[in-house]
């Protein structure tokens, strides 16, 4: 039987030292390398590669949760949410257990899906990525509130299919061409004239009880989750977000939909066309400017729309690179695994350098970045932006501020910065920590590449994509002598903002961890 449990409680455990929870690692004896837990004391090792962290639990001890949880307890605030964490936890594992029992049937599903069929923004990839973890959030599996039943029927490890509930809205903001696949009225069972808004089918006693929309009798249309769970596939291009009442990667994580994160990520979208306009890079952006809201976070959607050249194209988020593929060894490996990894580094590094330059860095972490492949050289394509950090300053001296890019319109004022450190420390978690160098530890454990490989690939490509006016960034990437990293079980279900001081739990920062990128960190 596969030991599930261990694992888990072992990420668990090397996020609450790396975080340094509560001042956990305070209780590690360096000389020894043991850390002493209330249950018992657990051996530690130089991490290789020091990703992160330079210390992880030796994974040849078995560690279960409660080992965990008593350490946790004997650690916390009287205010800390531990019987929040500790449900998490067992939400996450339970997850693991049904999504290992159902994965060889979901995986025979996928392997008879004829190849021309897997092309395009489908949800085949999207699936394959569901079965991987987080590379740094330790519970990423688990949706809070959701039973096993729920996950079964709606979520993306499960490959299913099911009919959308619409609701009649009013006072609604509508933005853009809803598409020809939407809804009349008629077609759901209600009278003319109500604005319809998509309603994911888990969200439906909350809508009846915390709205005044109401439910359509009829259900309508066919969709399949993508990796998100609350976005799903609606059309051959397209793809429809809305609400869904569960957390993920932290129980204060919500998976609602601010209303004014709608307006937010179509301006940034529009930020980063005219970049584009000025720029010769391989990127492509999904079109985010058709949403609605009803001012409730329950009552919501964007539909994204892929551009043409996806259509045949094989469109692989980079969180499913390294996932099993039905056919036997890993999706990567469908390509040449050092070459298309060397072309995707190239392309992002660039990318993301540039919009340092504008004084932007994305939140584009590896959910949100995929590979486009196909006969021609690899090109990636970017969605979601309302995370974004921008500094209007800079924008504004590099591109000028039009009437629709403004930054000084957005809603959402922690998406504003005149600080470089905050948009260095962005780009480092996201670009740099998610992106490029989580997929090269994950190649180099699966041995696909050896992490020398990876990691002076990384360092190549961000040396050829910082010029000599990136100074700033240089010296806070590869001259740094630390890097930042989030904390994201502590900001994300253990301590309140107001005890955090994040503005946004997203942006947290723990103890900085090393520079694995420098020649000297190990392996």
């Amino acid at each position: 039987m596969t030991d599930i449990e261990g694992p888990l409680a072992a990420r668990v455990l090397n996020a609450l030292l790396r975080e340094d929870y509560a001042g956990l690692r305070r209780l590690v004896d360096h000389r020894t390398r043991t850390l002493r837990l209330p249950t018992r004391v657990v051996r530690l090792v130089q991490a290789e590669p020091p990703f992160l962290s330079d210390l992880v639990l030796d994974e040849t001890q078995h560690l279960d949760l409660r080992d965990v949880f008593a350490l946790v307890e004997a650690l916390a605030d009287p205010r800390d949410d531990v019987a929040g964490f500790k449900q998490e936890c067992r939400e996450a594992l339970a997850a693991l257990r049904l999504h290992e029992d159902a994965r060889p049937a979901v995986h025979r599903r996928l392997a008879r899906i004829p190849g021309e069929l897997r092309a395009g923004p489908g949800t085949f990839y999207e699936t394959l990525a569901a079965h991987t973890d987080h590379p740094v959030h330790p519970t990423g599996r688990g949706r809070a509130g959701l039973s096993m039943a729920d996950l079964s029927r709606y979520a993306p490890e499960f490959h299913p299919v099911f009919p959308l509930r619409w609701a009649a809205v009013s006072d609604a903001t509508l933005m853009g061409d809803r598409p020809k696949w939407w809804p009349d009225p008629a077609d759901v069972g209600l009278p003319s004239g109500a604005d319809l808004f998509p309603v994911h089918p888990l969200a439906v006693s909350r809508v009846r009880k915390e709205t005044r929309a109401t439910i359509a009798p009829e259900r309508y249309l066919q969709v399949a989750p993508t990796l998100s769970m609350r976005t799903v596939a609606a059309a051959p291009l397209d793809h429809l977000k809305m609400p869904l009442p569960t957390s993920t990667l932290g129980l204060r994580n919500r998976r609602t939909i601010v209303p004014g994160t709608l307006p937010d990520g179509a301006l940034v979208e529009r930020i980063l066309h005219r970049v584009l306009e000025r720029e010769d890079l391989p990127i492509l952006l999904a079109d985010e400017q058709t949403y609605g809201h009803a001012d409730s976070p329950l009552l919501g959607y964007l539909v994204r729309r892929f551009p043409p050249e996806t259509a045949r194209a094989h469109i692989v988020p980079i969180a499913a690179l390294l996932a099993e593929s039905p056919e036997g060894g890993h999706v990567i490996e469908r390509w040449d695994v050092t070459s298309l990894f060397d072309a995707y580094l190239s392309a992002l590094l660039s990318w993301n350098v540039t919009l340092f330059r504008y004084g932007i860095a994305l939140e584009a972490h590896q959910q949100n970045v995929a590979l486009v492949l196909d006969d021609g050289p690899p090109r990636i394509l970017i969605k979601d932006n309302d995370g974004a950090l921008i500094d209007p300053d800079v924008l504004h001296d590099r591109l000028g501020i039009a009437p629709s890019t403004d930054p000084r319109d957005l809603v959402d004022r922690r998406m504003v910065t005149r600080d470089p450190e905050a948009l260095a420390r962005v780009f480092i978690t996201i670009t740099l920590h998610l992106c490029a160098a989580a997929p090269a530890v994950g190649l180099a454990r699966r041995g696909l590449l050896p992490w020398r490989t990876g990691q002076a690939m990384i360092r190549d490509r961000l040396d050829a994509a910082l010029g000599p006016g990136d100074a700033f960034l240089r010296s806070r990437t590869l001259d740094a002598a630390s890097l930042p990293s989030k904390a994201m079980v502590t900001a994300g279900t253990l301590v309140d903002k107001a005890r955090t001081g994040a503005a946004d739990i997203n942006k947290h920062y723990g103890p900085p961890g090393p520079n694995y990128l420098r020649d000297d960190t190990c392996c």
